[in-house]
């Protein structure tokens, strides 16, 4: 069967740290590149019988973010724990959003080849950052730098309606722009503000059913996902075509050899068991709140660029 038979289902899950001056359960510094461990607590370092306080900047810049983006803005909220062991990861738990995340049901619409095409965002929640790893590749082993843990993230969770590289590239540049605007986010791709952890899936043109995807997680530039995209298409169809079977697995794009190397088997939200924080109360916002937000709101990249044209 000819590769035109085939088409591929993209979806991205892109994280970006906000502009907050402090942590979103305490009040440590979010400055980029301090000495490592400097900027940490009992709370972000996660000792016994420590509370974490919800910071009300990171609900406010969530709901920027979601007003920006055309979501749905939920009057009742809450956090939740997304159970993982990882070294960097102090507490072996995620504070995030599950069932009950603070916006959805968005959209954004880009420019392309074809046309103008509306790309759905399912959902937008808040969460903390995990700390970060740092190799050392001569003397071995590995050392944790908490400055990083507790830094307030959203995650904007795109519906499956990518269906290029082209296309990705469009979206990310567009929701960047968005992010920069309302001043929620610095966006610097560098630096690990704005990453994108991108879906991949192929089937033959026709099919309705999705098929199994692939995630490469973190990726932090415009060439790596565009090219990371390309190659994991073509590297299904091969696979389908050769009578093999996709496996649902995490990946590692290698921008070196130019090819995705496995890492481990894709989780499924019940291998996290979810749970709400008992820690933290729920988010209950009002319509005046949210109703203030919309007023502090500029006017956006692309209302303006009209209005300039008319």
């Amino acid at each position: 069967m000819a590769r035109d038979d085939y088409e591929s289902v993209i979806g991205l899950e892109v994280h970006s740290e906000l502009s907050t001056k402090t942590k979103i359960f305490c009040s440590c510094p979010t400055g980029f590149g301090a000495a490592p461990n400097s900027q940490t607590c009992p709370i972000c370092m996660a000792m016994p019988g420590t509370l974490p306080v919800l910071n009300e900047k990171v609900v406010e810049y969530a709901v920027k973010a979601g007003l920006a983006t055309d979501c749905e803005i939920s009057r009742d909220s809450k956090n939740d724990r997304k159970n993982y062991f990882y070294p960097d990861l102090p507490k072996s738990y995620q504070i995030s959003q599950f069932d009950k995340p603070l916006c959805t049901k968005g959209k954004i619409e880009i420019q392309t080849n074809n046309g103008k095409k509306i790309i759905g965002i399912t959902r937008i929640h808040i969460e903390e950052d995990a700390g970060k790893l740092n190799h050392n590749e001569f003397g071995g082993g590995s050392l944790v730098d908490l400055n990083r843990a507790g830094v307030p993230l959203i995650e904007i969770v795109s519906e499956p309606d990518l269906r290029t590289a082209e296309e990705v590239e469009l979206y990310l540049r567009k929701l960047k722009s968005i992010l920069e605007y309302i001043e929620v986010s610095d966006c610097k791709m560098q630096e690990g503000s704005l990453r994108a952890d991108v879906n991949v899936s192929v089937r033959k043109k026709g099919e309705t059913k999705f098929g199994t995807r692939t995630e490469m997680k973190n990726m932090n530039s415009f060439r790596s996902i565009t090219r990371a995209i390309d190659y994991e298409i073509e590297r299904q169809i091969d696979v389908i075509e050769n009578g093999g079977k996709i496996e649902q697995e995490t990946l590692r794009w290698d921008e070196v050899s130019g090819k995705t190397f496995s890492m481990r088997d894709k989780e499924d939200a019940q291998d996290y068991r979810y749970f709400p924080d008992p820690d933290l109360v729920a988010i209950k916002l009002s319509e005046e709140y949210i109703e203030n937000i919309k007023n502090m709101l500029p006017e956006l990249p692309e209302s303006r660029k009209q209005r300039y044209i008319e």
